[in-house]
């Protein structure tokens, strides 16, 4: 049980996060914080720490602490090891952030672009496929706005709190601060959010495995427990690990808070930088998927709903107050990156629907304003999206279930980035075949999961993305022999070069 002091550290926890969000309004303020690039992306100013945390927040989320330990702890074919998926694509994802974020910097600064989408309308002359890839954008955010969302309620739970209203109260203060303070409000919070969850990881990690003898005790009993596969994973799986693995590393920075956190940088060689020091973060992350393991072995059974694992093993071995510590870095975890993920959502709406097809004329303070408006409107709708099969299992195919959706942008956005060739027509089908591929698997798996077993569990998301990329190559091969090939859309090469 949590004494009167473990809820109100809990909660002291919380609110200091929350406050933080709205005093970030005061933080490096500029003489006009009514421009939208100074709401969107604080100006473009955040420097090698502030990128680090802002980014890191991208992987330390609800994700990491109740979904990746969730996938760990869970049965059949796809717990145990196969859980170090995560740990796989975080190594991928950052040679591909080197090689692609800091062109989309350089031509995003030059030319003012607040979204993918921004740079997508001049780089196919098309702002119709500018809207389509900012609609993909927005419906990919809302599983992993649910993912934050369902987190925090096994937390709640736990706690013995009112879920219902409690998460109303969080998601409206969230906006709150993001409608106030725009992206200094998640960059600001995620420093004090990240330094909350070290410690709280930490000890976890230490100590844990300290009470339970050593890893070597740890892997021995959950491998005794039936059906479990702790260390290694199961050949019927391993389509499935390496797709997702793959898939998941590809689709990471499509995303628009991905995005969004990325042009807040001063320049581009902070993002390089960053892209080298990020992993860093998977160094932990590898140790957070363990905790699902220790689980399993601690109470000799896989846990009926895998996603309490954190929480139930945490309770069970920790002192209240400690447990109450956590419980908070979870929230806090959880809430940071839902704020960025509602605003970049909200700035895709704004600049790539509605000042392109209902106010062309909408002034900087107008676009301002809707966005502060849509932030709300994004986290009412993920609401609405917690509630799909997935939110009640295995948590983690929230996760996976945007990263399919987004994943088919990537022609549009990271090969567009490399050529001018690319014509608006054969990617256009191609974003209209993925992108049906992925809805109707997803559909036909009752959104419970990601991986298709009809096709030796492979990812949704890299079946739909394979497709994708062959009716484009089909399609350019059709124009290359109608001889139509021809640079596209108004952004010149030399935009993607450093800015010195």
């Amino acid at each position: 049980m949590f004494s009167d002091l473990d809820l109100a550290l809990f909660f002291a926890i919380v609110i200091i996060v929350l406050f933080a969000g709205y005093m970030a309004y005061f933080w490096r303020k500029p003489e006009n914080m009514g421009t939208h690039e100074e709401w969107s992306v604080g100006g473009r100013r955040f420097g090698t720490v502030v990128m680090w945390f802002l980014l890191g927040g991208d992987v330390y989320t609800a994700y990491t602490l109740i979904a990746v330990p969730g996938a760990a702890a869970s049965a059949g074919p796809g717990g145990g090891a196969f859980a170090m998926f995560a740990i796989a694509y975080g190594i991928m994802i950052y040679p591909i952030v080197y090689g692609t974020m800091p062109r989309l910097w350089n031509v995003s600064k030059r030319r003012s672009y607040i979204t993918a989408a921004d740079f997508v309308k001049d780089r196919f002359s098309s702002r119709f496929l500018a809207m389509l890839i900012a609609l993909t954008g927005v419906l990919a955010e809302l599983p992993y706005i649910a993912l934050q969302i369902t987190g925090i309620k096994y937390v709640l739970g736990a706690l013995s709190l009112p879920i219902t209203v409690s998460l109303i109260i969080a998601f409206v203060l969230v906006a709150g601060f993001t409608f106030v303070s725009g992206l200094r409000g998640p960059a600001l919070t995620a420093i004090i959010k990240d330094a909350i969850i070290w410690v709280a990881i930490i000890v976890i990690i230490v100590y844990i495995p300290i009470r339970m003898g050593g890893f070597g005790h740890i892997f021995s009993k959950a491998a005794a427990v039936p059906g479990y596969y702790p260390l290694s994973i199961n050949p019927a799986i391993a389509v499935g690990y390496s797709s997702l693995a793959l898939g998941s590393a590809l689709a990471l920075f499509l995303y628009p808070h991905a995005i969004t956190g990325t042009l807040g940088a001063k320049d581009s060689k902070t993002i390089r930088r960053n892209a080298s020091l990020l992993p860093i973060y998977n160094i932990l992350l590898m140790f957070v998927a363990l905790i699902g393991v220790m689980a399993v072995a601690y109470y000799n059974k896989v846990p009926a709903i895998s996603s309490e694992a954190l929480p139930k093993i945490v309770m069970s071995i920790f002192p209240s107050t400690f447990t109450a510590f956590a419980f908070a870095a979870v929230v806090v975890g959880s809430i940071v990156p839902a704020s960025i993920m509602a605003l970049a959502s909200a700035n895709l709406l704004t600049r790539n629907v509605y000042l392109e097809y209902i106010n062309p004329n909408a002034s900087e303070k107008t676009q301002t304003n809707l966005s502060r408006v849509l932030v709300m409107v994004v986290i009412v709708a993920a609401l609405a999206f917690s509630l799909v099969p997935a939110a009640s299992g295995e948590i983690i195919y929230l996760q996976t279930i945007g990263g399919a959706i987004i994943m088919q942008t990537l022609p549009a956005v990271y090969m567009a980035l490399f050529t001018r060739k690319l014509n608006k027509y054969p990617v256009g089908i191609g974003w209209l075949v993925g992108l049906s591929t992925t809805l109707i698997a997803l559909v036909q798996l009752g959104f419970k999961t990601s991986l298709y077993k009809n096709l030796d569990f492979l990812y949704v998301g890299i079946f739909a993305l394979i497709l994708n990329l062959a009716v484009v190559g089909i399609g350019m091969a059709v124009m290359k022999a109608m001889n139509k090939i021809k640079d596209e859309g108004i952004i010149e090469n030399s935009e993607f070069n450093d800015i010195e």
